[in-house]
């Protein structure tokens, strides 16, 4: 059979014309295709139409093929499936009708189903494959096998290959995984080393179709074609930042039991952009083709990426999300997904070359447009006074734009105030007529502007990669686990984040713009909820900013990162306030773990604040050494006093040991705190007090039982907790309630239950020290992060 085809094949080429070029001679060899998961979705939309092309662009090589699609149904079920997807194939422009018509033929003349489900099933079809070859007389090349399947049945399809459809003759064995290659470094790892034991590496072609794109694909030619311009200009003094952005104007649904698993991060930023990213950043090798050195320049990438850190990406969720996921995995109406469809990374390398150049990685679902590129921006030096739109005042930058958006077309552009790129190869052209778009800030006129040619599909481009053994536009397994080195502490430590909502398209208007600060990002405007019985909404209109009441007190409610931030600047705003009014602010802290991340905040992130003007109090203290790790002045040192730059004598721990005893009534510790207070703090009326509230409803180390009236009009006492250790020293409700301001915190989803018990009980001091908190001239306001507040 495959004798005939060729002879056919070879019969039409000599007929095509004299404009043509001759065939080249007949080399001996025979590859087979198995697509294993062939009446699949992705088979169906571009595998198929890829070996499609690589058989039209093969068909004078002299190699002979058979296509296998592969599936768990039945032969008699399938067949009629597939025979309907490969009838939908298509030739290129530069084909004619009738040859296409006898290459769609032959094509399909080729193809069959089989049943892959069972070790017999697959030791058939090496059966079935070697008895053709000896009929036909024909020399084995090669067998191909696409494993179109979930990742967790690559191992045993893998096995089941090794063990029953190796060539038996020198032939070279290749077999291709889909992402996702793993769901952290960890699960990467185990099914490396499964793959490991069945496969070569050299065996295995580990598909990113974003490599594939034509442009993304140009990337390492276009650097070595423009190295005169570009070696003077890539580099950490003129680069200004990197961004590399995928937006999808889609929602994913259909696909939420895998999304939902992975989310945004695993699913794009992980592979496709942080791919991108070695391209623009790696070290540019001496040999474009040579496999080795591309991917070990890759690898050298990521050996230089700089921790990503909590503080160093920003998730979204877009609105309608929750009700999808409910609806398609059966969920309740109270099950919460906090997986990401938006997510903006924050990177750096540490490299000479690049030492501070922020690197934006983002990505998306349900944004304005779908779009897609790269951009290299250069700071620019020129100030223009009076003619601002001058060519060289304009952004610099270099835009390798892969696709869809206003654009409509794949193409590299650089801005014509830097330089006019070469144009080496016939498979790419120089666009000149322009229509009337704007590209990044600039009018496509201010661009020169490279497209391919002829557009080809990435799967196509990268199904002939594969026949030719290139492995550079794949992913190495020691590269791969370098990756997920690098995000994998980051996606744990965004595991418990809840993710912005947004509402989708055009009406995320700068909800979702991002704000760089040195080495953090977030976002740039206030944080932005929706309130709980619209949760899942679809209209616009349920956006609102939750600040309300909360026992007839003033509440501010936000995810837990935004709450930190909203109080620290209103922290900062109160202590500018004092400064401004009397020179001098006093602020007391609570102790525990819930404020460590508002101490994180103000030392990193407000520089600003006035802290040689500010004295720092204690609200609670454990009875131990102030060195303890129990102690909460320690926590409260380490986590802020020693970042910032305040006066030791600005500083006010509580007096808990003196004469080298611990809380001794008769030391009078509490009566010296207070004595203090009233010395240096005007009418002892602190000007911000920090509280926490526990699970049993007891504030700073007032616990259920304190007898709160006995303590009359002092501002300071020893208090007795129910847990070790048991002696505390504390401010008494005295104290806190002639504060102009007092803060209470809560955050967590476990405190879901106090805050609905808080909610509705009435004022008892004694049996909830908190509900004494009230602020005899001042204001109390709950922040309540939005885990606590809904659960």
């Amino acid at each position: 059979m495959f004798v005939t085809v060729l002879l056919l094949l070879v019969t039409l080429c000599a007929q095509e014309g004299h404009g043509e070029e001759r065939a080249e001679a007949p080399r001996s060899g025979h590859v087979s295709v198995v697509i294993v998961g062939g009446t699949g979705d992705l088979a169906k939309k571009y595998l198929w139409q890829g070996f499609f092309e690589l058989y039209v662009n093969q068909a004078r090589s002299g190699k002979t093929f058979s296509f296998y699609g592969g599936g768990l149904s039945p032969a008699d079920a399938a067949t009629p499936v597939l025979f309907e997807i490969l009838k939908a194939v298509s030739c290129s422009k530069d084909v004619s009708q009738e040859r296409c018509a006898l290459l769609k033929e032959q094509f399909l003349r080729l193809a069959q189903y089989r049943q892959l489900k069972t070790q017999e099933d697959y030791q058939d079809l090496a059966k079935h494959i070697e008895q053709e070859l000896q009929q036909e007389g024909i020399t084995e090349a090669g067998r191909l096998f696409y494993l179109s399947l979930p990742a967790f049945a690559y191992a045993d399809v893998a096995d089941k290959i090794n063990n029953t459809c190796r060539p038996t003759s020198k032939a070279w064995l290749r077999v291709v995984l889909e992402k996702p290659f793993g769901h952290d470094f960890r699960s990467a790892q185990v099914l490396a080393a499964q793959l490991g034991s069945s496969l070569k590496d050299e065996e295995m072609y580990r598909i990113d179709h974003y490599l594939g794109k034509q442009v993304v694909a140009k990337i390492l030619p276009f650097r070595k074609e423009n190295k005169k311009f570009l070696d003077p200009i890539w580099d950490k003094h003129h680069i200004e930042r990197v961004e590399i952005i995928m937006k999808e104007s889609l929602d994913v649904k259909g696909r939420i039991p895998f999304y939902d698993q992975y989310g945004v991060i695993r699913d794009v930023l992980q592979n496709h952009l942080t791919e991108v990213m070695t391209l623009l950043m790696m070290r540019l090798p001496m040999n474009l083709s040579s496999s080795e050195e591309v991917l070990r320049n890759k690898l050298q990438i990521f050996s230089s990426m700089l921790p990503l850190r909590k503080n160093q990406a920003v998730v979204g969720q877009y609105q309608a999300y929750q009700t999808t996921v409910q609806q398609e995995m059966n969920k309740m109406k109270d099950h919460v997904s906090l997986t990401p469809t938006f997510a903006a990374v924050l990177a750096h390398l540490d490299d000479a070359q690049y030492e501070g150049v922020p690197i934006l990685l983002i990505a998306g679902k349900m944004l304005d447009e779908r779009v897609g590129y790269a951009r290299v921006l250069f700071k620019n030096d020129i100030f223009c006074l009076q003619n601002p739109d001058a060519v060289h005042c304009k952004p610099k930058q270099i835009v390798f734009y892969f696709g869809h958006g206003s654009l409509q077309y794949p193409a590299i552009l650089v801005s014509k105030n830097l330089f006019k790129p070469v144009l080496m190869d016939g498979e790419w052209k120089e666009v000149t007529q322009h229509t009337d778009v704007n590209i990044l800030g600039l009018p496509i006129s201010d661009y020169y502007v490279q497209t391919p040619a002829e557009q080809k599909e990435a799967y196509s481009e990268l199904i002939s990669h594969i026949f030719a053994g290139r492995k550079n536009s794949f992913i190495s397994a020691e590269n791969l686990l370098a990756s997920w080195g690098i995000w994998t502490p980051l996606l744990d430590s965004l595991a418990s984040s809840y993710p912005r909502i947004y509402p989708g398209g055009a009406d995320n208007r700068d909800l979702l713009d991002i704000r760089v600060n040195g080495r953090d990002i977030g976002y740039n405007t206030e944080v932005v909820l929706i309130s709980p019985d619209q949760m899942g909404g679809t209209s616009t209109n349920s956006f609102q900013v939750m600040q309300g009441k909360f026992r007839s007190d003033d509440m501010v409610s936000a995810w837990a990162e935004e709450l930190v931030e909203r109080l620290a600047v209103d922290i900062q705003e109160a202590a500018e306030a004092a400064v401004r009014e009397g020179g001098v602010f006093h602020l007391a802290f609570s102790g525990g773990s819930t404020p460590l991340a508002l101490f994180h905040r103000l030392s990193l992130h407000h520089f600003s604040f006035p802290w040689s003007h500010t004295h720092v109090w204690m609200v609670d203290e454990r009875c131990v050494p102030l060195t303890d790790p129990e102690s909460n002045f320690h926590g409260l040192h380490d986590h802020l006093l020693q970042h910032v730059r305040i006066p030791y004598y600005n500083i006010h721990p509580m007096p808990v040991q003196l004469n080298q005893r611990l809380c001794v009534e008769e030391d009078g510790g509490a009566l010296l705190y207070e004595k203090e207070i009233s010395k240096l703090v005007n009418g002892s009326s602190f000007h911000f007090v920090l509280l926490g509230v526990g699970y049993d409803g007891h504030t700073a180390s007032l616990f259920p039982g304190t007898k709160v009236d006995e303590l009359g009009e002092s501002l300071v006492a020893l208090t007795e907790s129910p847990v070790k250790p048991h002696q505390r020293m504390s401010l008494t409700l005295s104290a806190i309630n002639q504060a102009r301001k007092v803060a209470l915190l809560v955050i967590g989803k476990g405190k879901h239950e106090l805050i609905t018990q808080m909610s509705r009980v009435k004022d008892n001091r004694d049996k909830w020290p908190v509900t004494g908190v009230k602020p005899v001239d001042g204001r109390l306001v709950w922040y309540i992060d939005y885990d606590a507040l809904l659960g």
